[in-house]
């Protein structure tokens, strides 16, 4: 079966945004749409209600859904939240990358 994996530290950082948005119980959805300059870009919003055909990662007191489209494109790949000189975000260290986009926003499989 298809997987996505989140870090420790990028738990913690999903944690403390749900809790400072007032809903520690709801989920945070990572995917693909479709869009940006190599023609795919990731999804990361928060999720209230995850659907019946969600995939369900659960980890350090977090729930992460993927929907299916999604974890095809997904599957192995890494949500980690990293800080540096360059700003602090969340990364996605996606094995099925063929090419990204100078700022790395934008995908391509």
């Amino acid at each position: 079966m298809a997987d996505v994996t989140v870090t420790a530290r990028a738990a913690r950082v999903m944690r403390d945004q749900l809790t400072r948005r007032g809903t520690p119980d709801a989920a945070v959805r990572v995917g693909i749409r479709g869009g940006g300059c190599t023609g795919y870009s990731y999804l990361f919003e928060f999720e209230d209600q995850p659907r019946d055909n969600d995939h369900i990662v659960e980890i350090g007191g977090v729930r992460v859904v993927v929907d299916p489209k999604s974890l095809v494109l997904l599957d192995g790949t890494e949500v980690d939240f990293e800080t540096g000189m360059r700003g602090h975000g969340f990364r996605f260290n996606n094995p099925n990358v063929k090419q990204s986009c100078g700022c790395g926003d934008s995908i391509s499989f």
